[in-house]
């Protein structure tokens, strides 16, 4: 799914409205009866207070259709027009008319603090105050309205961006945002939705489709897009009758050290359960035993050091290298992975101790193949790219790395960003349940093993992102968040492809 800038979607509007031959109020009245009609759904009739906060701009004029449409259905509706100027949109006015026909109180006009209503933890608040054209700080009453709104806890449902919030910018406790318990937004979502310093302000995200131009959004050029399942399909390469290990590739995983053995072990297993068509592990002589015993379908090759890795010497051609579980930051450790990069030109993926010995040795970036995938923890980013003031600068900061240096970066968190140069891959699956120890050496095994069968990293970053999300989403409705382990997630990766085609499998089937 495509994630269009805010001027992308102005201008689509103003496609719609040239090409389908209706005005900007009709689409208006479009947009704004789908919220109705999914507000309605789930309602269902129940007579609870609502209460209505329209701004003067066209977010206002959709909450007064919405605000119409509720009346006219016998809900228990109260209409508030925030009056934070004296301009008003000429589809706020047509629609500030329209209600007033159906409504027996008139909207009340809010214009400073002796004007706020109240509210109580019982009321439904619509908050249309305004969308996504706010371009500027919230007057001080407005941003004291906002809190009031907020302090009330009551359930709030924010129309197409809760009120404060900036398209690009972090809210703060100097300029207040709606906290809503569900953002409903027209047509895409917005980059700011999938942030983590923005969560606690969107809360469910819902999008709906209010018929722009298709010939527009399908030409229109964005560098920011959403993965979900039907695009995850489309990244999947399919097997013949005729294949054989050797067309998956050979992946080498390199890295533990003494009592982080398991490490390499979840990265080796995960690499073998994604398909990669053989694996060979390098460690320290004390992971010999271990591996060989819980992991038989992997070759297993050791460092001459018992407890650390010292000299990463191999005589096989691996198709892709993973480096970095478990390893430590020794200096024989450091020295060993400064050699591996000389000699080899093979493409990598680097996780966690290798990130951190990157962090030290900056100089080694340079040294990196080109297309090397990164897959830092929020620590381990931060390490590498220093502090940053919001997430919209550590994003500028990640995309200033990849581009000077040819990488792709995964920026682990609740919705992974993948990051490469410009353009930023948003994934759409995971849960709480995934916050546990090995799930990201997981990771980086599933990513190893598809570049190991050809996929380009960054397609191979992609999709094994979704992939390994999407398992987690499968186990956590069996085991739950607490009972789920990085091990559950090396082993069952196969659901998640199966999952792919799962409504199609259905279909045939019947």
């Amino acid at each position: 799914m495509k994630i269009f800038d805010i001027a992308q979607l102005a201008e689509a509007d103003r496609v719609t409205i040239e090409k389908q031959e209706i005005s900007s109020t009709e689409l208006m009245e479009r947009a704004a009866t789908l919220v109705f009609n999914d507000i309605h759904s789930k309602l269902n009739g129940a007579q609870i207070p609502i209460k209505i906060f329209c701004g003067i701009g066209n977010n206002g004029g959709d909450g007064l259709v919405i605000g119409r449409l509720l009346l006219e259905h016998g809900y228990q509706v109260l209409v508030y027009v925030v009056n934070y100027s004296n301009k008003r949109s000429e589809d706020f006015l047509l629609n500030y008319d329209r209600i007033k026909e159906v409504s027996n109180n008139w909207p009340s006009a809010i214009k400073g603090e002796k004007d706020f209503p109240e509210i109580s933890e019982k009321d439904f608040i619509i908050d249309a105050m305004f969308g996504i054209g706010l371009n500027r700080p919230l007057e001080d009453w407005v941003g004291k309205l906002v809190q009031h709104i907020n302090n009330s806890n009551a359930f709030t449902v924010s129309i197409d961006m809760p009120s404060g919030m900036f398209a690009d910018k972090i809210p703060n406790n100097k300029q207040p945002a709606i906290k809503a318990n569900v953002t409903i937004t027209f047509q895409s979502p917005k980059l700011i939705f999938f942030l983590p310093q923005a969560a606690e302000y969107v809360g469910d995200m819902q999008v709906i489709d209010i018929g722009l131009d298709r010939e527009y959004l399908a030409k229109a050029i964005v560098n920011k897009q959403l993965i979900n399942k039907p695009e995850a399909r489309l990244l999947y390469k399919p097997r013949t009758n005729f294949s054989h290990k050797g067309d998956f590739g050979h992946a080498l995983i390199i890295g533990g050290s003494y009592g982080k053995i398991g490490s390499i072990s979840l990265s080796a297993k995960a690499a073998l359960r994604t398909g990669a068509g053989m694996v060979t592990i390098f460690s320290p002589k004390c992971g010999y035993q271990i591996l060989q015993s819980i992991l038989p379908e992997a070759m297993v090759i050791t460092d001459k050091n018992e407890e650390t890795l010292s000299k990463i010497e191999f005589e096989l051609d691996p198709d892709v290298i993973c480096f970095g579980m478990g390893a430590g930051t020794s200096k024989e450790t450091i020295v060993a992975f400064k050699e591996l990069l000389n000699n080899t030109k093979k493409p990598m993926v680097i996780d966690a101790d290798g990130i951190n010995i990157l962090s030290r040795e900056k100089e080694l970036l340079e040294e990196l193949p080109e297309n090397s995938v990164l897959t830092p923890h929020p620590g381990e980013l931060e390490r590498l790219i220093g502090k940053w003031k919001d997430d919209f600068d550590k994003l500028e900061k990640v995309k200033k790395l990849s581009k000077k240096h040819m990488l792709i970066v995964v920026i682990k968190g609740a919705h992974t960003i993948i990051v490469y140069k410009d353009d930023l891959y948003i994934n759409n699956t995971g849960n709480p349940g995934m916050a546990t120890a090995g799930s990201g050496d997981v990771l980086s095994g599933v990513i190893t093993s598809l570049i190991s069968q050809k996929y380009e990293p960054l397609i191979a970053a992609v999709f094994g992102v979704y992939l390994h999300g999407k398992t987690g989403d499968i186990l956590a409705e069996e085991r739950s968040y607490e009972g789920l382990i990085a091990g559950d997630i090396a082993d069952n990766i196969g659901r998640s492809i199966l999952d792919l085609f799962k409504n199609e499998m259905q279909s045939e089937g019947n």
